[in-house]
């Protein structure tokens, strides 16, 4: 019953997703602070809670559409593991709490930041997958949020020009992420009634758009030395060779191919390289 109990918890916060945003944030933290310190404990906390908050309030949204989806039938609500009231009661109880972290440790602007990602993903992003194919570009700019959370949190400028292309970095990583799931699952959103690309354009469409959206990753992951970003010889080549990886495994997108083509296999790859950036990014700023 507590391992049951748990798992929902875990699904509805969409712990997976909460935990890579605070990393985000942290990353962001470090850049301004140049250090690990005490200091990003509150910020990182507030951000992971409301980020769990905002995923579950995602979930009472789209309730009635994951019950439509084998993807999703099975998640917290449509399978009956918990009511809709009470995932709205679990959401409001963890935005409330991360809130109150954000702005205890972080201050005001951080505290706006924060609710303005929620915002953003509750309640523009969420209504415009209904209406438009496209709305995972307006909604990349919710992942550029959390970073400058931690940035402003350690005590840096949004008009600092660094913390604008980390910003514009995981803004453009998340369509190309995105794109590569509905290569998955489009046929899925279409069943729900979203408005999927996958009935706009062709596989090979997709598959040519994302690739571009992949080469833009990695064009705005070059140019974070040239922002200052990235200062340590060994960090700049490691950066290159990661670039250059990326770039290499994106190109089987362009081959024509008779192997069944596996989203999933790309999906991880976009990731594990946003992953690696993130790890060169901490540790020039902490060798500074």
């Amino acid at each position: 019953m507590k391992s049951t109990f748990l798992n929902t918890i875990l699904e509805l916060s969409k712990v997976r997703i909460t935990f890579a945003v605070s990393l985000t944030t942290i990353t962001g933290y470090v850049l301004a602070r140049g250090r690990f310190d005490t200091g990003l404990i509150l910020p990182t906390l507030g951000i992971f809670l409301l980020a769990c908050g905002s995923s579950a309030l995602n979930h009472y949204q789209e309730k009635d559409k994951d019950a439509l989806m084998d993807r999703t039938k099975n998640r917290p609500i449509p399978s009956g593991r918990i009511s809709p009231q009470g995932a709205l009661i679990f959401a409001f109880l963890l935005i409330v709490t991360g809130s109150a972290f954000i702005w205890i440790g972080s201050g005001l602007l951080a505290l706006q930041l924060g609710l303005l990602a929620l915002i953003w993903y509750n309640f523009i992003y969420t209504p415009l997958k209904k209406r438009t194919a496209f709305a995972v570009v307006p909604g990349a700019v919710i992942g550029s949020l959390p970073p400058l959370v931690g940035w402003v949190a350690a005590g840096g400028s949004l008009l600092d020009p660094r913390a604008l292309i980390i910003a514009f970095f995981f803004f453009i990583w998340q369509v190309p992420h995105f794109w590569l799931l509905l290569l998955k699952f489009g046929k899925e959103y279409e069943k729900a009634g979203f408005a999927s690309i996958t009935s706009v354009y062709t596989d090979k469409q997709i598959k040519s758009t994302t690739f571009i959206w992949t080469m833009a990753t990695a064009v705005t992951a070059l140019m974070l030395p040239v922002f200052g970003i990235v200062d340590t010889v060994v960090m700049s080549i490691g950066l290159f060779i990661a670039t250059a990886w990326l770039v290499y495994i994106f190109a089987g997108l362009l081959k024509r191919s008779e192997e069944i083509f596996n989203p999933r296999f790309y999906f991880m790859k976009i990731n594990y390289f946003v992953l690696i950036v993130l790890v060169f990014l901490t540790i020039d700023s902490v060798l500074k």
